[in-house]
Order: C-alpha cells, then sequence, then structure tokens
C-alpha cells in the first residue's frame, strides 16, 4: 500500500492544479467579456458624445445666425422709425405752411 499512496497523492495534486487552472480559465473569460461589454458600451457613449457635440455646434451657428438677423432687423426698425419721425415732422411742417397760406388767403 505504500507504494501506491504517492501516486494518489500525486494524481489528486494534479487534479486540484487542474481544477484551479480551470477556474482560473473560466475567471478569464469572463473577465475578457465583461471588458469586451465595457469597450462596447464606452465605445457607445463616446458616439453619443460625438453626435451631441456636433448638434451643439449646429445650434451654436444657428443661434449666432438668428443673432445676427435679429441685430440687422433692429438696425432696419431704428431706420424705419428716425425715417417715420422726419416723415411726421415733414408733414406737420407742410400743413403748417398750408394753414399759414390758408390764414393769408
Amino acid at each position: 500500500m505504500a507504494p501506491s499512496v504517492p501516486r494518489t497523492h500525486a494524481a489528486a495534486a494534479l487534479r486540484m492544479k487542474q481544477i484551479a487552472l480551470d477556474n482560473q480559465d473560466r475567471t478569464i473569460r469572463r473577465l475578457r467579456a465583461q471588458l469586451s461589454t465595457k469597450r462596447r458600451g464606452l465605445a457607445a457613449t463616446k458616439k453619443e458624445l460625438e453626435d451631441t457635440q456636433v448638434a451643439l455646434e449646429a445650434s451654436h451657428k444657428v443661434i449666432v445666425g438668428l443673432t445676427e438677423i435679429g441685430l440687422s432687423m433692429s438696425k432696419n426698425i431704428e431706420k424705419m422709425k428716425v425715417k417715420k419721425q422726419l416723415v411726421r415732422e415733414n408733414h406737420v411742417e407742410c400743413h403748417q405752411k398750408f394753414q399759414a397760406h390758408i390764414h393769408k388767403a
């Protein structure tokens, strides 16, 4: 019986080492799968952020364009107000001259 005991211990030790290696292999595969999943998630998040950045830049351009249009319209409105005031003043002046002319007659 003595000669078979070392072989049994050696076989058991080998089986234990094989089990440990199998466990490590499973753990490594699981961790690689998790890493792959995380990378895909990060890639999707990165793509979303890039799309959002593009949309924000486009919105910014639209806002700048609208602001320029608004400023242009404000200038035009101011010019029209000045013109309207001049027309009003000319009308009043004309009216006064006409009244003075009628008064003379």
